[in-house]
């Protein structure tokens, strides 16, 4: 790098700051530290645009550091005030501003300095044209950030619902939500939310896109909306106005479950900003050892609101991590078949392995990891044939089929291609409905001719007892039926799920969170 005066100064700089961080007295030049190594100049510029016009910009990579130059002295200053508190995260990462002992960054006989002007011409250009736009893609997808207060966020990966309550606790840790619209399109769970600070949508857009509310799912897609403010008429469970509670439910129902608020009344679910999510409580058989993650409180969500855990940080899902090691089976009545149609509750089961020296334990492995956790939250320290499973991940990818001519009695199959996959369409109703193994199970496909009674004498042959059973009143292909035990419904599932009843109806069985 040449020398000309950010370099060496920046070496002061450095010194300034590794020393006891005296504070320099205040300029328009910001000093950047820790900047991750992937960040781009328009993250950078963006820390700076709410403030005021951003002038230059100086990039250090192989320091991590970086210099903005402000418009004005003010601009930097209401910048660090606002900064210093809370640090702003950069990819997820915190990021530290102070005033530099530079007035002025010098930078045109520097190198490499052509993508940070064509960055600043870029933004220059939008905010002189005036356009009030959500976001605008010039430089390298450039974003411009406190155009809007309102985000556009869609849930993907939807296994749990997720309500407006939820969204509400979860984007209150970084200020103050004054309406929100939930809705479907396209077959996904979406939102719209306005805060009362375009600033504020900006960290939550930071720090929460990409992260998951639950374990493995419901991953949260943000960005900014064109809308510059919502419109709400009605207070409902679908759109809500938290400056204006005299609105109309507009279906005659009351506006919010007094249950509900009594569960999202108490401290949220991110206790700290940034802090991520928190774990869940009260899911012992979930066997996932969680490290202590410093700053989260507990979870505001009481565990009839929402079944499954909250995703943490650093316990992201890794690629590929979708065989299930399924340890204390009962050899004498365990089936391949078995531990397809059980796991298969939780996601499309690709293959299953019964170790053929070790009976007790198997492989399964699901379409993919979000699958695989899925299933192990739900069935670990479940009983099956009188045994509790014990469910971890395995270490292997993927589970091999024997060679040919090796005989392993069966004990390996394969079932990539089965017709009896749940989760085959995208947006299917099924990946709504899953809940955790109960005593009630809920049946569909049943044809105009089959009985209750029929019913009743069909589970009670699998020899479960038989505790109450009561048809859909809207839909008669659909029913409920409550037997003895968790366990028994474990069985009843595995033996029945697509039995056939007759007029080329299979009964399709599921564990229902309903009870009769």
């Amino acid at each position: 790098m040449s020398h000309s005066t950010p370099a060496t100064a920046n070496g002061n700089d450095s010194k300034k700051f590794k020393g006891d961080r005296s504070p320099c007295s205040p300029s328009r030049v910001l000093h950047i530290r820790k900047i991750p190594n992937d960040v781009t100049e328009s993250e950078i510029i963006s820390l700076g645009l709410p403030f005021g016009k951003v002038t230059n910009l100086l990039m250090l990579k192989g320091k991590s550091q970086a210099f903005l130059e402000m418009a004005s002295e003010e601009a930097a200053v209401s910048m660090v005030n606002y900064y210093t508190p809370i640090p702003p995260h950069v990819r997820s990462q915190p990021v530290y501003i102070q005033f530099s002992n530079h007035r002025e960054l010098k930078t045109d006989n520097l190198p490499n300095q052509a993508r940070a002007h064509a960055a600043l011409q870029a933004v220059n250009a939008v905010q002189s044209s005036g356009l009030t736009l959500a976001s605008v893609h010039g430089s390298e997808g450039l974003v411009l950030p406190g155009q809007s207060p309102v985000l556009r966020i869609i849930v993907e990966n939807l296994f749990y619902p997720v309500t407006l309550e939820v969204l509400h606790q979860i984007f209150s840790k970084f200020g103050t939500v004054l309406k929100i619209i939930t809705f479907t399109k396209n077959n996904q769970f979406q939102a719209l939310l306005q805060y009362a600070d375009p600033m504020n949508a900006h960290h939550a857009k930071v720090a929460l896109d990409g992260q998951n509310i639950y374990n493995a799912c419901c991953t949260l897609r943000i960005e900014y909306s064109k809308l510059t403010s919502l419109n709400v008429k009605y207070n409902n469970d679908k759109s809500r106005d938290f400056t204006r509670l005299d609105l109309p439910t507009g279906d005659g129902q009351p506006s919010l479950d007094t249950t509900m608020a009594a569960a999202f009344g108490a401290p949220g679910i991110m206790s700290s900003p940034y802090a991520g999510f928190a774990p869940a409580i009260g899911f012992p058989q979930a066997g996932l050892s969680i490290p202590g993650v410093p700053g989260l409180g507990p979870l505001a969500l009481t565990t009839s609101a929402i079944t499954g855990r909250m995703a943490i940080p650093g316990m992201t899902v890794i690629p590929g991590h979708s065989v299930l090691l399924v340890s204390n089976l009962n050899p004498d009545a365990i089936l391949p078949h078995g531990l397809f149609i059980l796991f298969g509750v939780y996601g499309d089961v690709q293959r299953v392995k019964i170790l053929f020296n070790k009976k007790e334990i198997a492989l399964v492995q699901m379409a993919d990891a979000t699958q695989a956790q899925l299933a192990m939250s739900h069935l670990n320290g479940q009983r099956l044939h009188g045994r509790v499973l014990r469910i971890t991940l395995s270490k292997h990818q993927s589970v091999q089929l024997p060679r040919e001519g090796h005989e392993d009695q069966g004990l390996t199959k394969d079932y990539t291609n089965s017709p009896l996959h749940r989760f085959k369409k995208p947006g299917s109703k099924n990946f709504q409905n899953i809940f955790p193994p109960s005593a009630t199970l809920h049946l569909s496909n049943i044809p105009p001719l089959v009985t209750d009674e029929d019913l009743k004498i069909l589970f009670a042959s699998t020899g479960c007892t038989v505790k109450g059973f009561k048809f859909f009143q809207k839909d008669r292909k659909m029913a409920l039926i409550q037997l003895g035990s968790v366990e028994e419904a474990i069985l009843a599932l595995i033996e029945l799920h697509n039995h056939d009843l007759g007029e080329n109806h299979h009964l399709r069985v599921s564990f229902s969170k309903s009870m009769i």
